[in-house]
């Protein structure tokens, strides 16, 4: 008899999590992002039903199609899906949102929804599969490309990149990470922490395109992500019902306890220092970075558990609208006077 599967805390297996067979190209970090998901929302125990998953367009977009088959899921249009991300936690605060975007998706066409999720604090997972190229319309440069890299025909980008990570914390995102799909351990951690997170998670993961980035002269390339990344620090979470003392015993720590009574342990590395805590200080960073040709810097660069997120800022009522009488959704006559009136 073959032995049962191993479940999580709910009694759901990892099958349970996952979705489609992967369309993408063999080694796509892509693949890499969407088995680390599986592997989040299964070892946090969140029901995959209680998901909604959103995209919008491009390769990067494709991927909720191969993780949590269970979860409700919106395919919107090229660079639409803040909007309609919006509108689903507004809709329904039971729900745990993840969307999945690309570098052209958000920084280009998508740009301005962009800028409102983050200043709004909208409660979702925000993924940028960053590779740097147009992966759908055959490899050119997108706006997250560095200057000075080169596309495999020889092209010099002489653009500067848009850092999507700076732009987010200065539009007051209260929880802002950069990690590299090859670097599985570091991202698990940091979307556990990010599924415990109630507000908006902006996780900018570099994610090499096999096809058309993958190259020497690349900065989006495996081979260049190993040979230059930084993490800050090292990364643990620990959920709710787990002891906080089960990782870095003994060890100089930072301890970030979130709303939902699990703990973001931070664990300096070499002559880093960094505390994810002080937004002037994670600004520099990223600036650094930012100007620092010989490495990237990786892991949880920002966190602020403390604002409240769009939903609390708007009172929402705590069940989806969906299942509410209709006397509690439509203003009576009387109210609606009142509001008129108002406005005179």
């Amino acid at each position: 008899m073959a032995a049962a599967p191993k479940t999580n805390r709910i009694g759901l297996s990892i099958a349970d999590y996952k979705g489609g067979v992967s369309t993408l190209c063999k080694g796509c970090g892509h693949d890499v992002i969407t088995n680390t998901i599986i592997a989040a929302f299964y070892e946090m125990g969140v029901e995959p039903h209680m998901v909604a998953k959103l995209s919008g367009i491009g390769c990067s977009s494709k991927t909720p199609a191969y993780f949590l088959n269970q979860a409700w899921g919106f395919n919107s249009v090229h660079g639409r899906m803040p909007a309609v991300a919006t509108g689903a936690a507004l809709a329904n605060r039971k729900l745990v949102s993840i969307g999945v975007s690309g570098d052209g998706d958000t920084a280009s066409i998508g740009m301005g929804q962009f800028v409102h999720l983050m200043r709004r604090n909208v409660p979702l997972i925000y993924i940028v599969e960053n590779n740097g190229v147009y992966g759908l319309t055959k490899g050119q440069f997108s706006a997250t490309a560095d200057e000075g890299s080169k596309l495999k025909n020889g092209t010099v980008n002489d653009l500067p990149a848009i850092d999507l990570a700076t732009m987010a914390i200065e539009l007051g995102c209260g929880f802002v990470a950069r990690s590299f799909s090859a670097d599985r351990k570091q991202l698990l951690q940091i979307l556990k922490a990010a599924i415990a997170f109630n507000g908006t998670c902006m996780l900018d993961v570099l994610s090499p395109c096999v096809t058309f980035n993958n190259h020497e002269g690349s900065t989006k390339s495996y081979d260049w992500g190993r040979g230059h990344q930084g993490p800050v620090h090292e990364v643990g979470f620990v959920p709710s019902w787990e002891d906080p003392n089960v990782d870095f015993e003994g060890q100089k720590r930072v301890e970030v306890p979130l709303p939902d009574g699990g703990t973001v342990l931070i664990k300096p590395v070499e002559n880093t220092d960094h505390d994810p805590r002080d937004k002037a200080a994670a600004l520099k960073l990223l600036a650094d970075d930012y100007q620092n040709e010989s490495e990237f810097y990786t892991g949880l660069m920002y966190v602020n558990p403390d604002r409240e997120c769009l939903q609390d800022d708007f009172d929402m009522a705590a069940d989806p609208l969906a299942t509410m009488p209709i006397e509690k959704l439509r203003p009576s006559r009387s109210d609606l006077d009142e509001i008129v009136e108002s406005l005179r």
